[in-house]
């Protein structure tokens, strides 16, 4: 009785106690020693990576290519001949632009053409910023043109303020460019400088700045529409009006607040002044000077 009594409590504990959870079921070696063939097939039947990720070759290697190794070798080729090219240019136009604003020393005085053939008039500098004189003046550049009419007519455009457009999109403006600040500006300085009262240029510099300034003008008034539709520039023509800035009040320098004019003759326009994206329609001029057809 004591007997049958004990089991019954002993199988009425045990249904009451939770049961342990099963302990997880390790993974044997496929080598390992008594397992049967089939136990150690299925050992070695686990998860494989593929050979080809494993050895970096295969397609999904040639995927992860990035930047020139995504390339063919003659494309490669091309593409780092390309960079070398740019480099060297870039090298040689700091070069250029060193020699120029540097001292005068022997390289410049052997090679001052070429540097200058470099530099002139597009990456013309200047140190006015910082001299002892910046520049006091506010100079007012405004053009014109001449233009012939599908009936051959000739007529004159009204006076355009270039400068004071310019000026219009500097004012407010953080990251002002670099062309609406210097270059009409930069232009006309040189123009000034390197030309008499007469207005006749001084040495190559000055008929250089003036083809310069010409075809600056050319440009500009074509996207102002000076010209209408079908009708042909035929000149240009340019002033300015410069006034002294005014003193600060603290300062006891007195300067003559009259303004200053300079006007420049009509320019005839030859296809050279207008430039090859511009669509400009231009009087297209021979060497003797005589009219040939439009541009």
């Amino acid at each position: 009785m004591e007997t049958e009594a004990g089991a019954a409590d002993e199988g009425a504990r045990l249904t009451t106690e939770p049961s342990a959870p099963p302990r997880p079921r390790l993974p044997e070696p496929s080598g390992s020693s008594g397992h049967s063939g089939s136990s150690g097939a299925s050992g070695s039947s686990g998860p494989s990576v593929p050979s080809g990720s494993e050895s970096g070759g295969g397609p999904s290697g040639a995927s992860e290519r990035r930047g020139l190794a995504a390339l063919s070798p003659g494309h490669q080729l091309t593409a780092v001949l390309a960079l070398i090219g740019i480099a060297l240019v870039t090298c040689v136009h700091i070069l250029m632009v060193f020699l120029h604003v540097a001292p005068s020393n022997t390289i410049t005085k052997k090679h001052g053409e070429l540097v200058g053939a470099w530099v002139y008039p597009e990456f013309e500098q200047n140190w006015k910023l910082f001299a002892p004189n910046p520049l006091q003046q506010n100079i007012a550049v405004e053009a014109r043109a001449e233009v012939r009419t599908p009936d051959g007519e000739l007529r004159a455009t009204r006076w355009y303020g270039l400068s004071a457009q310019d000026g219009a999109a500097i004012d407010g403006n953080l990251l002002p460019s670099h062309t609406q600040q210097n270059e009409l500006r930069r232009a006309w300085d040189v123009y000034t400088g390197t030309h008499d009262a007469q207005n006749r240029p001084n040495g190559l510099r000055g008929t250089l700045s003036e083809q310069y300034l010409r075809r600056i003008l050319v440009l500009r008034l074509d996207r102002l529409g000076a010209a209408g539709k079908g009708e042909t520039v035929e000149r240009v023509q340019i002033r300015s009006k410069t006034t002294m800035v005014e003193p600060p009040k603290w300062s006891d320098e007195k300067v003559d607040q009259k303004p200053v004019y300079r006007q420049v003759p009509w320019w005839t326009v030859t296809s050279s002044d207008a430039p090859l994206d511009s669509g400009t329609r231009v009087r297209v001029q021979s060497s003797v000077g005589s009219a040939g057809g439009d541009r």
